[in-house]
């Protein structure tokens, strides 16, 4: 008996999958390889992982100015339906193919999703861009840390937790509500890493992240449905919306996928730590929102912890052990 389409394996999807070899960007993660084919060329690359951040946070900056008429969920929905607008076309997923497990997989990514992205922005309105920006980093720093046995993964840890208790801390923010959503926002960006590398395993190409982000449309649009019968829906919020949808999703997606063909996932996992400090620029330029001295500290052990736990992880999985050596 022939297997189901979406069961056909997709070695290249999970063959050398690591935590950081996914793109950052909340429409969907593309598994690579553990060294990407083309070992020269490196610098458009890094260029691109230079350029996204500005563009990323400027376009949350945005996403925080209409969440001032339509609330956190009714971005998220836009959002989500720039993404879905975006990524359905390209992939054309047949869902009809699909396992009941690939479904379930899907589901559950679609929700973590609408997870990470709801605890962004409700962290964004109470926090502010740079604070709630360097707690869903938590995230991905779990992950990468999650499987370590090295002391400087424990050290990359703890520097983590400091970094937390400098931001919640005296002199730091005293909202835990907000603390809380950027805490939510990291799990749900954690989440999303592992279910992407499954989704990736069983479906080629954008089909799964293309239903999940439909998925987390469906899940927010009730949420822009109250606000349009309040009255709180302007063409202003909708177009920030948008604009923000294209910037968020559409520019780090294509630039992550670009610089992932260019240099090792190493090199991306340090780049990406350049996204809090890019926030906190972007916070005081757009939002005009300084963060003090004390979240300054923060926003920088907690960058320092992801460069720790990324450089660890890369250098690790990239020296061969000793029986691979003997063979």
């Amino acid at each position: 008996m022939r297997a189901p389409d979406d069961e056909t394996p997709a070695g290249t999807a999970d063959d050398g999958w690591t935590p950081d070899s996914v793109a950052t960007g909340s429409i969907g993660a593309i598994p690579v390889p553990a060294e990407p084919t083309t070992t020269y060329r490196r610098w458009p690359g890094i260029l691109a992982l230079i350029i996204h951040p500005p563009i990323s946070q400027s376009g949350a900056a945005l996403a925080a100015i209409a969440m001032t008429s339509i609330g956190p969920p009714g971005v998220v929905a836009i959002r989500q339906l720039v993404a879905a607008a975006v990524l359905l076309p390209i992939a054309r997923p047949r869902f009809w193919r699909f396992s009941r497990r690939t479904l379930g997989l899907v589901a559950l990514l679609g929700l973590a999703t609408a997870v990470m992205n709801l605890g962004l922005y409700g962290a964004i309105d109470r926090l502010g861009l740079a604070l709630a920006v360097t707690l869903e980093f938590l995230g991905p720093l779990f992950v990468a840390v999650a499987g370590a046995r090295r002391v400087r993964d424990f050290v990359a840890a703890a520097l983590a937790a400091v970094g937390v208790l400098v931001l919640v801390g005296p002199g730091g923010t005293t909202d835990w509500l907000g603390v809380g959503f950027g805490l939510a926002g990291a799990a749900g960006w954690a989440s999303y890493i592992y279910l992407n590398r499954s989704v990736g395993a069983a479906v080629p190409g954008f089909q799964g992240p293309a239903l999940s982000a439909s998925l987390g449309a469906v899940l927010t649009v009730p949420f822009l449905i109250v606000a349009a019968v309040e009255g709180r829906v302007t063409p202003l919020a909708l177009l920030l919306a948008a604009v923000a949808g294209v910037c968020c999703s559409v520019v780090p997606m294509a630039a992550d996928v670009f610089a992932l063909r260019r240099i090792p996932p190493r090199v991306f996992g340090v780049m990406a730590t350049l996204n809090p400090v890019a926030a906190a620029v972007a916070a005081v330029v757009i939002l005009h929102q300084a963060p003090t001295v004390t979240e300054w500290v923060g926003i920088a052990v907690i960058a320092t912890a992801n460069v720790a736990a990324t450089i660890d992880v890369r250098r690790r999985r990239a020296r061969p052990s000793s029986e691979e050596a003997a063979a």
